[in-house]
């Protein structure tokens, strides 16, 4: 039987990240993400708004960055796994929930739309460009390009001019 587990949402966080080291060095970073769903209800005519909280578990160098680039209000996207947990309470009652494990958190623009410093900018970019990080952590060397414009190959009215080869030409009588 085949089967697929795969969650892709955007939220804000609704508090800061919970980070912790465990004593194996692992780290990993709890977040907490509201998406919000906005519809007209058919009965009443009126706009509801739905909010659906979710844990998200992230894991090694990306909990890392997590931790230190995000604070509540903060918008992420985030991609990974469904996982559902159970365990007994105090009390002695079993409980339940669902979380996610993320593969890949992305980094949106703040609730606010605050941006952030000039260093942490650079920062970000630098981080970014130098691994990727899937697979719980394990970073996967990106290779870097850069690509620059000349000054001539701009047209001054903010286009680029590419300089392309002419189309394939055939012999063809058609």
């Amino acid at each position: 039987m085949a089967s697929y587990n795969r969650v892709i949402m955007i939220g804000n966080l609704t508090r800061d990240p919970d980070y912790k080291q465990l004593s194996s060095g692992q780290a990993i970073c709890r977040l907490s993400l509201a998406s919000n769903r906005q519809f007209k209800n058919k009965q009443t005519g009126m706009m509801v708004q739905e909010v659906c909280f979710v844990d998200i578990d992230v894991w090694g160098a990306q909990a890392e960055s997590c931790n230190q680039f995000l604070k509540k209000g903060s918008s992420a996207l985030v991609e990974g796994r469904l996982k559902f947990d159970t365990w007994q309470d105090n009390e002695g009652q079993k409980r339940s929930k669902h979380s996610v494990v993320a593969d890949r958190v992305t980094f949106l623009s703040s609730s606010s739309g605050a941006t952030l410093d000039k260093d942490t900018d650079s920062t970000i970019e630098q981080f970014s460009q130098s691994a990727d990080y899937e697979n719980n952590g394990a970073a996967v060397t990106k290779p870097k390009v850069k690509k620059t414009a000349t000054k001539s190959e701009f047209t001054g009215t903010g286009e680029v001019e590419f300089n392309d080869k002419p189309a394939f030409e055939d012999e063809l009588p058609f």
